[in-house]
């Protein structure tokens, strides 16, 4: 019931994200596992759970693990939410063989319709044996907590919103019965009552668990311990300290580190001074040049430690010049199977205007933004662009992205015209710099895959954006970026968050209500549901 790490090295590409390092998690660690955007965090985490290979040493792991990643992608879109959930345990086979008894059933060949009645039969006998029906009921608490109630839980992965299916993978892996849990980015897509009910969860859990968030509230009532990562270094600082206790002493060794660069800095100019004098004299010039080294060695140590963490330099492109209404919608409807998410919604998104999308998780808010952006047709009404509109969409999921292309080639697919030398002086200012260019973007976390989508939208000259969470794996300094970034931008915005400082950032003229399409000028009272929804 551990994970232990034995020398573990990781390297991408001529980049060092972790130098050898040992580390345990064991029962009852409560870990928070810190360090900017790019610093290798998901990959650490990929590692340990075996999806990437390490460039040395190895990882253990005993005992059941929970892992839940950044990006969660269910393979079968016809399986039921419930189903997903339940398949995390031990009953997930007899839930294989009722389902396909099920299908075998509605044989119109009246042989295979009683053998699968049969085969029916004894699955169910088998899921009651197993305690399915109690694990069931668990399952569909569970999820309720979360925010799913039992009637989405019925319903086909493929029918439900990205955050819903981000509820669902959370949901079936504290409800897998592991005792370790890694998660990457637990509260993404949740609302207040559900990061609350989160947070009582983890402090409750008995097992060990590293958890990936820049959440400070969750942060700072479920760890004992916290790692930092630091991209610098290519080390983890381990700190067996609670979130606040940590952020002192991380202050009072940052203080420490500025004091002895001081000090080698002094000794550093001595060391030069000294040699420079000796330089001079023909039979000293062996020692003048130990000096100067010394010294040289002393100022690289000191640069490095100076150097500060960079924050990408995220900036919306100059809108290009449109009409007054470049995008108008009107009756658009949207259903999954039987499942009517919205009906009737019409929106007028003028030059410049600033809207705001609110909902509960499943009312139609990522929906709207692809119909608007092209991405998906509504089974009703009609979506006019006009003169000029050039939409930036960006996708709460990346579904923009082409995972199977680099970095690089992600920015060329959007902006053929650049250059090679044009295109990465973009990547730069997004910090992804030489060879980061190169990295498949399926390797990305899930910062770094919102900071190339983000960076693909400054070479288009939108004049309208559709935001789908774009704050979201963000670390805080970046996420100050964007905030400025949206607050700046001259051109229209329509938003969906459950970040309160992305709507704040964006004053907002008016709010769209979903399911219901019911528009209104915006006003502060609004604010209170926009982490509740």
């Amino acid at each position: 019931m551990a994970i232990e790490g034995q020398q573990l090295e990781i390297q991408i590409g001529a980049r060092t994200l972790l130098n050898p390092t040992d580390f345990h998690v064991s029962k009852g660690d409560k870990i928070g596992l810190v360090g900017r955007n790019g610093a290798g965090k998901t990959t650490l985490t990929r590692v340990i759970t075996g999806e990437t290979l390490p460039s040395g040493g190895k990882v253990r792991v005993t005992g059941k693990l929970g892992y839940l990643p950044q990006d969660t992608h269910a393979d079968d879109p016809e399986q039921s939410a419930l189903d997903r959930m339940m398949s995390a345990r031990d009953i997930a086979s007899i839930i294989k063989r009722l389902r396909k008894a099920e299908k075998e059933m509605t044989s119109p060949d009246a042989k295979v319709m009683t053998r699968a009645m049969d085969k029916y039969d004894k699955a169910m006998q088998a899921f009651d044996k197993a305690g399915g029906y109690a694990a069931q009921s668990e399952a569909i608490s569970m999820a309720a907590s979360l925010g799913m109630p039992q009637d989405v839980m019925q319903q086909p992965l493929g029918t439900l919103s990205g955050g819903q299916r981000r509820r669902i993978e959370l949901a079936r892996i504290l409800f897998s019965d592991a005792d370790t849990l890694i998660l990457d980015e637990p509260t993404n897509h949740l609302d207040a009552d559900s990061i609350e009910w989160l947070r009582s969860y983890l402090k409750r859990f008995e097992g060990g668990f590293l958890v990936i968030s820049h959440s400070t509230e969750l942060l700072d009532e479920v760890v004992n311990k916290v790692w930092h990562l630091d991209a610098q270094t290519a080390q983890i600082d381990m700190y067996s300290l609670s979130w606040k206790a940590y952020l002192k002493q991380r202050a009072v060794d940052e203080e420490r580190r500025r004091r002895e660069r001081e000090v080698a800095e002094k000794k550093a100019e001595r060391l030069m001074k000294q040699g420079i004098r000796l330089h001079a004299k023909a039979t000293k010039a062996v020692a003048a040049q130990n000096m100067m080294r010394r010294a040289e060695r002393l100022l690289a140590n000191t640069s490095e430690a100076e150097t500060k963490e960079k924050v990408a330099d995220i900036r919306f492109p100059e809108p290009a010049p449109c009409g007054r209404t470049p995008i108008m919608a009107e009756g658009i409807s949207k259903a999954f199977g039987s499942n009517v998410v919205f009906s009737g919604i019409d929106l007028a998104i003028d030059k410049g205007s600033r809207v705001v999308i609110l909902g509960y998780n499943g009312a139609g808010k990522t929906t709207t933004l692809r119909i608007l952006a092209g991405e998906e047709k509504p089974d009703a009404g009609v979506v006019e662009y006009g003169h000029g509109c050039k939409i930036g969409y960006f996708a709460q999921e990346h579904d923009t992205l082409d995972l199977g292309s680099t970095v690089l080639e992600n920015l060329q697919h959007v902006a053929p015209e650049l250059d090679d030398t044009h295109a990465r002086s973009i990547l730069g200012s997004f910090l992804f710099s030489g060879d980061d260019a190169m990295k498949p973007a399926k390797v990305l976390s899930g910062g770094e895959k919102t900071r190339l989508a983000l960076a693909t939208l400054v070479t288009s000259r939108a004049n309208v954006l559709l935001l789908d969470e774009p704050t979201n794996n963000l670390d805080p300094a970046s996420r100050e970026e964007i905030l400025k970034a949206i607050a700046k931008y001259e051109g229209a915005i329509v938003l969906v968050t459950h970040d309160e400082g992305a709507v704040e950032a964006l004053n907002p003229e008016r709010v769209l209500l979903m399911p219901d399409g019911d528009e209104d000028m915006w006003n502060d009272d609004y604010l209170d549901l926009v982490a509740e929804e």
